[in-house]
């Protein structure tokens, strides 16, 4: 059984530690990462099983991350998860045509997202009761 690899992409070191605790202690392989030119750079070595990532971040943003990712990888099978307080339509209009994304809202509980991810990856599970992973 593998262990699926979630990336956590947020420029704030207490979110990273909190939330990567909690998915450790879940069972997750976590790597953390402060910005969208890390996560690209991580991703480009290997794919994840999930990644989170805020949106507001220095060098470049989840914005720029997830468009980035659709043009390098347009047939990507991971999910991402942005988590954001701008809950606007107008903020969100620029994800329709990138596929498997979803929004969390901030602030992001470490029980939310624990939810969030067993959920996904409940119903990605094989018939045959092994657990995906890469």
């Amino acid at each position: 059984m593998t262990v699926p690899r979630v990336l956590l992409v947020d420029d704030e070191p207490m979110v990273l530690r909190v939330l990567s605790r909690a998915l450790e202690s879940a069972g997750y392989r976590v790597e953390t990462l402060r910005n969208g030119q890390e996560a690209l750079e991580a991703i480009r070595n290997g794919e994840p099983d999930a990644m989170v990532t805020d949106i507001e971040m220095p060098r470049m943003t989840g914005r720029e991350l997830c468009e980035q990712l659709h043009c390098e990888m347009p047939e990507r099978r991971f999910p991402v998860f942005v988590a954001t307080s701008l809950t606007s339509l107008e903020h969100r209009d620029w994800s329709e045509a990138i596929p498997n994304l979803a929004f969390l809202e901030k602030p992001i509980s470490a029980r939310k997202l624990l939810k969030v991810l067993g959920a996904h990856f409940d119903a990605t599970a094989p018939a045959d009761g092994t657990q995906r992973g890469s």
